[in-house]
């Protein structure tokens, strides 16, 4: 059995589904009561990572965690050490965790404090585990929806700075290969994209894809920081306008770890805008 924690959101709905396609049995946590209809052999459980009580029933007779923090990010919570000891009395014997690539490349960054953190703990937990650092994600473009849909138009700050965003779908598939296969033990796998892509270009892939055209309106560092504020904590903002608008090398760097995992190449943005058109018609 493997339990999948953050299982409704972009990596971990995508999980589930590949791992019940391969006959895993799958016990999917979300914060919320089932928001699906039931799948063969899934089942459904309310918690929370910053919860382990919360976590104890959707454990038990796992062998194997999905552990992602979500919104859980920035809370408090509680500490890692007291999920860990809950998966170790459960039986679990293997862990992967989605990290961020800014825990390796920023490691003062407050906004991953807690997810460095979880990593720490996860190394020294004695468990098997993988560590996953993704780059910044493909789906971040669903905050351009509701413009995009109303009036064909992006609103972004630094229109040419190039990042190598990766699909989650990528990093849930290389997520399944390391919970069901063994060779993955106290690996770290950096995920990207194939390439680098700028907010600019990633208009013109949903203008091309749409078949209509997508105006691209840069905004500046002030407006940008004005925006992420209605929903992002302030001490969390300067750091994501650092990586956006002056990545460090090692940010710029196509990682080819998706193919070593998979044995394909990582999916470009606009396979990820074809896959998830509606949301923008």
């Amino acid at each position: 059995m493997i339990t999948v924690t953050g299982a409704t959101g972009n990596i971990g709905r995508t999980l589930v589904e590949l791992l019940a396609e391969a006959d895993e049995e799958v016990v999917a946590v979300s914060r919320q009561p089932q928001p699906a209809p039931a799948q063969a052999g899934v089942r459904w459980a309310q918690g929370g990572v910053g919860d382990a009580a919360s976590m104890r029933p959707a454990l038990e007779g796992a062998r194997a965690l999905f552990l992602l923090l979500g919104g859980e990010l920035n809370s408090r919570g509680e500490g890692p050490n007291v999920l860990l000891d809950a998966a170790a009395d459960a039986g679990v014997e293997r862990i992967v965790l989605v990290s961020s690539q800014v825990s390796a490349t920023r490691p003062d960054a407050p906004s991953h404090a807690r997810l460095r953190e979880f990593e720490a703990a996860v190394r020294g937990s004695g468990l098997d585990f993988t560590v996953l650092r993704p780059s910044g994600f493909a789906s971040n473009a669903f905050a351009w929806a509701e413009t995009v849909r109303t009036g064909r138009t992006v609103h972004a700050p630094f229109g040419d700075v190039a990042l190598p965003v990766v699909d989650p779908a990528d990093i849930a598939a290389v997520a399944a290969v390391a919970l069901r296969e063994d060779g993955h033990a106290g690996r770290t796998y950096e995920l990207t994209g194939p390439e680098l892509i700028s907010p600019r270009r990633q208009a013109a892939a949903l203008s091309e894809t749409l078949g209509e055209e997508v105006a691209f309106v840069e905004l500046s560092r002030e407006e940008a920081h004005a925006h992420l504020a209605r929903f992002m904590p302030e001490q969390v903002i300067p750091g994501t306008l650092d990586v956006l608008g002056v990545p460090l090398p090692a940010e710029l760097t196509v990682s080819p770890d998706v193919t070593a995992v998979l044995g394909r190449p990582a999916a470009p943005f606009r396979a990820w805008v074809e896959r998830n058109l509606p949301a923008f018609r």
